[in-house]
């Protein structure tokens, strides 16, 4: 395992090598692994510092193996970014946040909590080691929950979910995604630090995994299609996106000096019934089972993020590499 000494070298070194170094909190999970591909891909001018629980865990195999990894992904051992890790960092990603498995027995210890302090503990340490900008991913679910909003209409930006209502109805993820996210403007308001944040807010992730975990969103589709045919599943409209064209928002709003505030990063918005036909076009095999009508979600618009240039891939090539992966993963019946 990598010490800070031998960061504050290496650092040295790439800087008189004219290299650009970013940090991606949480580098081993779904989004973020993807994103560490990303930013390897740039080039030989982009080095990557990741956070990780533990940076011997095979689990994290998946960041050595990638292209460019050997000499310019580091592996660092914290559970939230600290000063040193990001002294020598012009960028930062937060990516890490908690995500319920279940219902939590105290919400606000286990979840609430923990989202709030991550986000604050990374805008501190950036502040603190004078990094230049910070993207923090958070959520359409910091967006869309809000009986205010009419069911009708397209939410941007300037929509947020009304932290009561969430309370109210136990929604404990899009509270965390909310408080986390207001705490990380109200950060950056107070802060005189000459600091950019940009958050960016994508829907349900889909797409094909590199890590050998299966994340939260990819089981939403998984257990749709591992389903019985004889089994119900609720047949809503949901927006939704893929995991490569987050990592490339993600990437955009560092690297574009043109992109601020909250970004959303959306691309389709289909019934659950839909994407199960478009698997069956390819993978007629597959179950699916039967539908009954459920509470469609509010459709997000992606205006501002495409204006600085983001594209994103057809939902058919979203969902086809998907499956492979689930089935080469032998995690799809």
């Amino acid at each position: 395992m990598e010490t800070m000494e031998d960061a504050a070298a290496a650092a040295g070194k790439e800087i008189r090598m004219k290299r650009r170094t970013v940090c991606v909190t949480g580098a081993g999970g779904f989004v973020a692994s993807w994103l560490v591909r990303r930013l390897l891909s740039s080039g030989d001018h982009v080095v990557v510092h990741g956070t990780v629980r533990d940076p011997s865990d095979p689990k994290n195999d998946h960041l050595r193996a990638m292209d460019g990894a050997g000499e310019r992904l580091r592996l660092f051992k914290a559970d939230v970014l600290d000063h040193a890790t990001a002294a020598v960092c012009g960028g930062v990603f937060h990516v890490a946040s908690p995500v319920p498995s279940a219902k939590p027995h105290n919400p606000d210890a286990e979840i609430l909590a923990p989202a709030v302090a991550g986000t604050r503990n990374v805008l501190k340490a950036c502040r603190e080691a004078n990094v230049r900008r910070v993207v923090v991913v958070s959520s359409a679910a910091a967006v869309m929950l809000n009986p205010a909003c009419p069911n009708d209409g397209v939410l941007d930006e300037d929509a947020w979910s009304d932290e009561h209502y969430c309370r109210a109805t136990e929604n404990w993820y899009c509270l965390s995604k909310t408080l986390a996210e207001r705490e990380a403007w109200r950060y950056a308001a107070d802060s005189n630090a000459d600091m950019d944040v940009v958050t960016v807010c994508p829907p349900l992730i889909l797409g094909p995994l590199l890590q050998s975990t299966v994340n939260t969103s990819s089981s939403i589709l998984i257990n749709l299609l591992n389903g019985d045919r004889e089994a119900v599943a609720e047949d809503k409209r949901r927006n939704a996106v893929d995991v490569r064209d987050v990592a490339d928002a993600l990437a955009l709003a560092y690297e574009n000096t043109a992109a601020s505030g909250r970004l959303i990063c959306s691309a389709y918005n289909l019934k659950t019934s839909e994407m199960a036909g478009i698997v069956r076009r390819f993978c007629p095999d597959i179950n699916s089972p039967k539908f009954v009508d459920g509470e469609d979600e509010r459709v997000l618009s992606s205006e501002k993020l495409q204006k600085l240039g983001w594209k994103f891939r057809a939902v058919e090539e979203c969902l086809r590499d998907s499956v492979r992966s689930y089935k080469t993963a032998g995690i799809l019946k």
